[in-house]
């Protein structure tokens, strides 16, 4: 299940080639991107994360307490 959501993220941040470095900070994803507007906000919402949040080239994803998971899932996928 989890390795299901990770691919879904990855697909909704715009793939394995979008992702410079993803990092989990406790119910948060902090992802630094090579280009965010390729963030899919909607995917996003209908995966189950709880928000989205922009400052310049890097993305967090408010996923809860899952994170460290979810990276680690999504760092196997790269």
């Amino acid at each position: 299940m989890s390795q299901d959501k990770a691919a879904a993220i990855l697909a909704a941040i715009g793939g394995t080639d979008n992702v410079i470095e993803i990092e989990p900070c406790i119910t948060r994803l902090r992802c630094e991107l090579t280009d965010p507007e390729l963030v899919d906000e909607q995917a996003l919402r209908r995966i189950g994360v709880h928000g989205v949040l922009r400052s310049g080239d890097a993305v967090q994803i408010v996923v809860g307490p899952d994170a460290d998971n979810l990276a680690s899932d999504i760092e196997d996928l790269r």
